[in-house]
């Protein structure tokens, strides 16, 4: 099969032939649908992930076909739309058992703890319990978008936040992640204010919902200007960039009995970020993290869809083919342009014109590891 390809951090990314995976015992291989391009996706290429082994397909935002099943998968079948979240619980530890697979202590992660989605298949373990089905209006691209980045948000604002109509939330960073989280809070009847330093992110965010936006790059005191705005400070704040700066900013920039909610993946030099503490107590602030969505949640998310009320096909900006990810991956370390990029086709259209082979009966190459999962990830980036 085809799929986007590296042998060391921050080296060459290329498209490339590579063994096609098989199903796990407890798994399905898809035939990929649609990708979404994260900036997780970036900061795993750099290195900043402990969970990655080289050679390396990444990929972790995915809709597609289920194309084979495991022998002890009994809920899915071939030629089932499906998605997943992007933290896949295995359904057996503490954390699992009490309803929360996306801080699962033996996670899978596809693109991070084993080959990802930017490919023509993946493999996915663990199938009976985290796969989601699409609704049938649902496209792949749709899908996708709500990857990592949306259902992440969805998460923050309304599990972790418990965001309420009539609250004032700051969203600070206006990627995909931030977008989404503007379009949520907004749709649950809060006033949001959007924070970013680019100008075209913050006329998408108020096209997204957002009531009033601060340019960080043009104010000398952006937690002073989001108490100026929302008389006072947020209720809310959501840093979804992950950095020194959105951080703390995100912080003070709270009213007292805020909320601070930490989306964004801090990585690199922004890994331990100092904490304004004594705003913390004095204020008495609470301080949350949010970490994906897991799959018995999507329903709710799925009702929001299809009242209308939220629309994540909205925040994508362009899709691509598999052979243009190479490229849009080194592009997004540098920020160009807000809104979601996803890859919906994996061959030019006249080589999809008839299937491939059936891969699934050959012999899995050691090139292609299904790695066990480790538990040592972090978290999620915007």
């Amino acid at each position: 099969m085809r799929a986007v390809y590296y042998e060391q951090f921050g080296g060459p990314i290329t498209v490339r032939d590579v063994p096609a995976p098989e199903p796990p015992r407890d798994g399905v291989v898809l035939r990929v649908g649609a990708t979404g391009l994260c900036r997780s996706d970036w900061h795993g290429w750099m290195g900043h992930d402990a969970d990655i082994r080289l050679p390396h397909v990444p990929g972790h935002e995915l809709a597609g076909t289920v194309e084979a099943v495991g022998a002890e998968v009994r809920l899915w079948r071939a030629g089932d739309r499906v998605t997943v979240p992007f933290a896949v619980g295995c359904g057996r530890c503490a954390e699992c058992l009490a309803g929360h697979p996306q801080i699962c202590d033996d996670y899978f992660q596809p693109g991070f703890t084993a080959w990802g989605a930017f490919a023509e298949f993946v493999a996915l373990p663990h199938a009976d319990g985290n796969l989601v089905r699409l609704p049938g209006e649902m496209d792949f691209v749709s899908a996708a978008s709500l990857g990592c980045r949306f259902a992440t948000s969805f998460r923050a604002v309304v599990q972790q936040a418990n965001v309420r109509g009539g609250e004032w939330v700051a969203v600070h960073g206006c990627g995909g992640v931030g977008l989404a989280a503007v379009m949520i809070a907004s749709a649950l009847g809060a006033q949001v204010v959007a924070v970013d330093i680019r100008a075209e992110a913050l006329a998408q965010a108020r096209d997204a919902g957002a009531h009033a936006t601060v340019n960080a790059r043009e104010v000398a005191d952006v937690p002073a200007a989001l108490r100026d705005l929302t008389g006072g400070g947020a209720h809310v704040s959501l840093d979804a960039l992950g950095s020194r700066a959105t951080c703390r900013n995100s912080i003070l920039g709270l009213r007292k009995r805020g909320r601070h909610v930490q989306v964004g993946l801090l990585a690199g030099p922004d890994l331990d970020p100092p904490v304004p503490m004594h705003a913390v107590i004095a204020r008495e602030l609470a301080l949350l993290g949010s970490h994906g969505l897991a799959a018995h949640a999507y329903p709710q998310l799925f009702a929001m869809l299809a009242h209308g009320t939220l629309q994540p096909r909205r925040l994508v900006q362009r899709t691509i083919t598999l052979a243009d990810v190479p490229a849009a991956l080194r592009e997004v370390g540098e920020f160009r342009g807000p809104g979601v990029t996803v890859m919906d086709r994996c061959q030019p259209s006249s080589a999809r014109a008839s299937p491939p082979p059936n891969p699934f009966h050959e012999t899995q190459s050691p090139g292609h590891p299904f790695q066990p999962a480790r538990p040592d990830r972090a978290g999620e980036a915007s």
